[in-house]
């Protein structure tokens, strides 16, 4: 009789293993297609884009990257807290970062989920950054 080379509990842990490393691999590439989507935006947006990746995942980098609807999203368990839409994207006169319903914003019977972006200043990034930290949760 061959003895099996592996116990249940150690193909059970391998396989374990696997699964991280696929969505490790996963994070890895949706982080990249968001920096890679990012990269085509118009100059404006693209400033605007990058500096708003720079403060979601510094502020939250328990948040992963991701597109969705070909923008910059950030999500927790799969779910979008945060977005960033260019004005290109629907040629409009600002970019607009906003919250969806997963973010942990609540205040009250009414709380603002998207601001305009047309630049930010020093005082808009640490807003931002104390939103996001929050939506985060």
């Amino acid at each position: 009789m061959a003895k099996q080379a592996f116990t249940a509990e150690e193909r059970a842990a391998m396989k374990e293993r696997a699964k991280e490393q696929k969505a490790a691999a996963t994070k890895a590439e949706d982080a990249a297609a968001v920096l890679e989507k990012i990269a085509e935006f118009d100059p404006e947006d693209r400033d605007l884009a990058t500096r708003v990746h720079e403060i979601v995942t510094t502020a939250a980098p328990q948040l992963n990257p991701k597109l969705w609807y070909g923008q910059p999203a950030y999500t927790r368990d799969g779910k979008v807290v945060c977005f960033f839409q260019p004005a290109g994207k629907f040629n409009t006169r600002y970019s607009t970062f906003g919250f969806q319903d997963s973010a942990a914003l609540d205040d009250g019977a009414m709380w603002p989920v998207a601001f305009a972006l047309t630049d930010l200043t020093t005082d808009d990034a640490a807003r931002l950054a104390d939103l996001v930290r929050r939506a985060a949760g």
